[in-house]
C-alpha cells in the first residue's frame, strides 16, 4: 500500500510562535534529524519520494469555473495550513504509515501536522476503467502498474 504523508503548519492560533519558527532556517542537529529520517526509511526499502516545499516558491491555483479550468487568486502566504512538504511512502498497512509518522522528528514549524493519505492501488480501479487507461494512457499506464 503507498501512503502520501503530507507535512503542514499547525492550524491553532496558539502555534503562533511554532509559525515564527517555522521561517528560521533549522539549526543543523534539526536538519540532521530529518535527514536520518529520511535515511532510515529508505534504508527500510518505503521510500518512494520524499520532498520539501519551497515557502517562498512560485505558486499558484488551478480551480474550475463554467466547466474550464481557470486561475484563481492565491495561494496566499499567510495560509495557515501552508503544505511544507510530502513523503511518498510503501509500507504494508495504515497502521505501518502511522508508525512511520510518529517517528518523524519534531521542530520545523511547516512540519507539525502530518496528513497521512492512501494512494489509489490498480486494484482499487474497476477492470473496465483500467482497460480504458491502458487504451488512452499507455505509457503512463505501464509507469503507474510499475509502482504498483
Amino acid at each position: 500500500m503507498r501512503f502520501m504523508i503530507t507535512a503542514t503548519r499547525a492550524t491553532d492560533d496558539a502555534k503562533h510562535d511554532a509559525q515564527a519558527a517555522a521561517d528560521a532556517p533549522p539549526d543543523e542537529a534539526l536538519f540532521a534529524a530529518y535527514m536520518k529520517y529520511n535515511e532510515d526509511m529508505q534504508k527500510a526499502g518505503v521510500l518512494i519520494a520524499s520532498e520539501g516545499l519551497n515557502p517562498a516558491g512560485a505558486r499558484a491555483r488551478v480551480g474550475i469555473s463554467g466547466g474550464k479550468r481557470v486561475l484563481l487568486d492565491g495561494p496566499f502566504a499567510e495560509s495557515k495550513e501552508l503544505v511544507g512538504g510530502f513523503y511518498l511512502i510503501e509500507v504494508g498497512s495504515k497502521e505501518e504509515a502511522i508508525a512511520w509518522a510518529l517517528r518523524c522528528p519534531v521542530g520545523l514549524g511547516s512540519a507539525e501536522v502530518l496528513t497521512i493519505h492512501q494512494m489509489t492501488e490498480l486494484s482499487d480501479i474497476p477492470p473496465r476503467f483500467r482497460e480504458i487507461i491502458a487504451e488512452v494512457a499507455p505509457t503512463w499506464s505501464v509507469s503507474f502498474s510499475r509502482a504498483q
